[in-house]
């Protein structure tokens, strides 16, 4: 089975699952919540998960190389897991990539129609000191945040969930707009779709 860090884990009842799958979801809710509880978590990575055979394997995308270490740290001490596969790519640090990081931060999160995604409310960016001093990918904007933005020799990466069809639009013209952006790949999951797909009971 595989997981989005993130995103909703369940897709189907628990009444309808077997013992074993019901260990398995119960074993990824833990995965889950023990990443998102990580301060090196931020709006720079995506991270997602497959679990067999009581072997998980961590993939997605890191900032920073703290990130992988602690992912897969968290993940060894959750109950059922025998043994972690760190796969996660930990992306290259270079001055052109925090700068579309930071632009492209403050023109997702700074829009109108989005800016109520924004955790860090009343202000497009929540610049520490530190952030002002290292660049924002060595400290990024704290809170969750539903839109991700990977960013990788120039090219732009947006994952996560937003409700509405229109709000992914708005988030993938935003990045496009970022100069020195070389491209844009929507990931984004929408909230309506995922409740049309809903089978009905």
């Amino acid at each position: 089975m595989r997981f989005l860090i993130g995103a909703a884990l369940a897709a189907v009842s628990l009444c309808a699952q077997t013992a074993q799958e019901q260990s398995i979801m119960r074993m990824a809710g833990s995965i889950q919540r023990q990443i998102l509880r990580l301060p090196e978590y931020g709006v720079f990575d995506s991270l997602r998960f497959s679990i067999k055979d009581g072997t998980v394997t961590l993939r997605g995308s890191a900032s920073r190389p703290i990130l992988k270490s602690s992912a897969e740290n968290v993940t060894k001490k959750v109950e059922g897991v025998e043994k972690v596969d760190n796969q996660i790519e930990v992306t290259p640090l270079s001055p052109m990539d925090d700068g579309i990081r930071l632009r492209t931060y403050v023109a997702i999160y700074g829009h109108p129609a989005l800016a109520r995604f924004n955790p860090n409310r009343g202000t497009p960016l929540f610049m520490s000191r530190v952030s002002a001093l290292s660049g924002i990918t060595n400290d990024p904007p704290p809170g969750n945040h539903p839109v991700r933005i990977l960013v990788k020799n120039g090219n732009v990466t947006l994952d996560g969930v937003l409700p509405t069809a229109g709000d992914r639009t708005i988030a993938e013209l935003q990045a496009n707009g970022v100069s020195g952006v070389f491209s844009v790949t929507n990931n984004i999951q929408v909230e309506e779709a995922a409740k049309m797909k809903k089978p009905k009971r």
